[in-house]
């Protein structure tokens, strides 16, 4: 007889698990963490109420629970948690319940806070996974022929290396012609995206922050005329856990800190002018608020790493699609490259994508002037661009183009002037395809430069 009762318990809480975790749809996700707080994520089947535990690794009896939230439809089941009273570089491990009921993985999950270092000690060493360009096939919408996207792996490769936090530099997902039109249609593609099993890991155990580009936005090469960019941005805010947006701007722009190093996440697509218009000089990709609010933030910036993140190549020399040479936003280029100059900023990295290869590109011109850089990474699961070799880029750094899937995990290591950033190109299954280190610049630039 008891071993019927024990049976049945056992029965019971094992249906009970799969249940709930028949509920979620796709997370749980760990989004921006900050010294003494992190935000978490899930989105569910229905509506649900969802809560997290979470307790010190290694201390059980240190275990507390999150709010609750119940999600709902106009959310599209999401759920954003922040969880608060959290001790600086520790590690937590985290336990999802959904309607009271806990949501078991096959792997552990855990977050870790942000070290207090300023004042007190030198900056730990860090690293992050950077890239672009996720497409995840769906047959009933793709068109026709050979599949676009393809080899998902890469997502668990991404997992694998255990990075610090994670950065996605647009085309996170790709909307289809009969998606961008409502928001039930953006709402279809991010919950079809997400869902895919490579991702589970991913989202669950590494920090995740997100700038959008065109094809998260809307139609491709989208601009700030789309009429229907408040709801693609509204979506994309409720499936990011990004830290909250710039204040006075309407876009999708951010900024945050880790150790050393300051991001700034731009949008180039809310108040963009379209690639096409012939009629206005200078053209703006960033908008007037946007670039001066960036101007500001980088002036004010006191960390030794300026990482600048946005969709399209900045630095490349080339002609062609929406590199920033391009399409008439010269100028404003020059405008950004002149600023950097003026104030003297050095290692400013431009972290971008969009162009379905990889490469670095560097804009030096003699000591008097701070070297600029510019970290191009994608694919992830978008289809390679295997004619980038043709393409005049006149400042990509020799030996540094990859054709391929890929991803980047930036390692940024050494103490005081040896302190640099070390760039690791992966393919799909997480095997080196190429290594890069950019030094610490230890050149002072105040002067203004017209070879660029």
């Amino acid at each position: 007889m008891k071993k019927i009762v024990l049976l049945a318990l056992v029965l019971f809480t094992t249906l009970g698990t799969y249940a709930q975790k028949s509920l979620l749809q796709s997370g749980p996700m760990i989004g921006r963490v900050n010294k003494i707080d992190v935000k978490l994520w899930a989105q569910t089947k229905k509506p649900a109420k969802v809560k997290f535990a979470y307790w010190e690794a290694g201390k059980l009896a240190t275990k507390k629970w999150s709010d609750e939230v119940r999600t709902n439809k106009d959310d599209a089941y999401t759920a954003h948690i922040i969880i608060d009273g959290l001790k600086p570089n520790t590690t937590y491990n985290y336990q999802i319940y959904i309607n009271n009921k806990k949501v078991s993985f096959d792997f552990p999950t855990s977050f870790t806070t942000q070290d207090v270092w300023l004042f007190h000690h030198a900056p730990a060493d860090f690293n992050f996974a950077f890239g672009s360009g996720a497409y995840i096939n769906d047959p009933l919408f793709d068109r026709s022929g050979r599949p676009y996207g393809g080899q998902y792996e890469i997502y668990q490769s991404i997992a694998d290396k255990k990075p610090n936090f994670m950065i996605w530099d647009g085309d996170n997902i790709y909307l289809r012609q009969n998606e961008w039109d409502s928001k039930s249609g953006v709402v279809y593609r991010y919950t079809h995206d997400w869902s895919i099993p490579e991702k589970k890991q991913l989202f669950a155990t590494v920090p995740h922050y997100a700038i959008l580009d065109d094809h998260d936005f809307g139609p491709n090469d989208s601009d700030g005329s789309f009429w229907n960019k408040n709801t693609t941005e509204e979506v994309f805010n409720l499936f990011w856990a990004n830290p909250k947006p710039v204040s006075g701007l309407k876009s999708a722009t951010y900024q945050f800190s880790y150790n050393d190093a300051d991001f700034f996440l731009l949008d180039n697509r809310y108040y963009r002018d379209p690639n096409v218009l012939k009629t206005k000089d200078p053209k703006t990709i960033l908008g007037k608020k946007q670039l001066e609010w960036l101007k500001k933030a980088l002036a004010f910036s006191k960390a030794r790493f300026k990482f600048i993140v946005m969709g399209g190549q900045f630095l490349s020399t080339v002609r062609n699609w929406e590199t920033y040479n391009n399409n008439g936003f010269d100028k404003e280029r020059l405008d950004i490259i002149d600023f950097i100059y003026k104030q003297g900023l050095k290692n400013v990295i431009f972290l971008t994508g969009d162009r379905h290869m990889s490469e670095i590109s560097l804009l030096d011109n003699g000591k008097a002037y701070p070297k600029i850089w510019d970290v191009t990474v994608s694919p992830f699961t978008s289809g390679p661009n295997t004619h980038a070799e043709n393409e005049p880029n006149r400042l990509r750094v020799p030996n540094t183009l990859i054709m391929q899937r890929n991803f980047a995990i930036f390692k940024i290591e050494g103490k005081g002037k040896d302190r640099h950033v070390k760039i690791n190109f992966y393919d799909q299954k997480g095997k080196l395809i190429k290594d890069f280190t950019i030094k610490q610049d230890l050149t002072y630039g105040s002067k203004k430069s017209r070879k660029h």
